[in-house]
């Protein structure tokens, strides 16, 4: 897992087995697997609970690596709603959103993960991954 500085153009949205993990699935970590877009290879990624990821608007904010029009368009977040702006102004699920940088094991293409953690309602924790997407850097 790496956060990711440079700009990037989103390109295709990788298969995921499962999305939404819930209170004890996330104990120790949610175990994510996704297929490759280019080989087909099952990638595994361990996304452990206020350990992994990095804030999102490090990805949007003055439009450094991602425009928010295109985090939008490609479904990766949405505006959050006005009683909840303290998660953010774009989020998944209205919770707190971080992302990570990750690649597939075989060849080596580069993947962005998006996700929202966090308390939903009282008793339920929830780790919401809006999904996976292949990206390459602008030069």
């Amino acid at each position: 897992m790496y956060s990711i500085s440079e700009k990037i153009r989103i390109s295709k949205k990788a298969l995921l087995e499962k999305s939404v993990f819930l209170n004890n699935e996330i104990i120790p970590a949610a175990t994510v697997k996704f297929i490759c877009c280019d080989c087909s290879h099952e990638n595994r990624v361990e996304i452990i609970p206020h350990q992994s990821g990095f804030p999102i608007l490090q990805i949007y904010n003055e439009d450094k690596v991602l425009p928010k029009n295109e985090l939008l368009k490609h479904e990766i977040v949405t505006t959050t709603s006005p009683g909840m702006l303290h998660f953010g102004e774009l989020t998944v699920n209205q919770l707190p959103t971080l992302y990570f940088g990750t690649h597939c094991k075989t060849c080596y293409s580069k993947y962005i993960c998006v996700f929202g953690y966090g308390e939903k309602q009282p008793g339920m924790t929830i780790l919401q991954i809006s999904g996976i997407w292949k990206y390459e850097e602008i030069q």
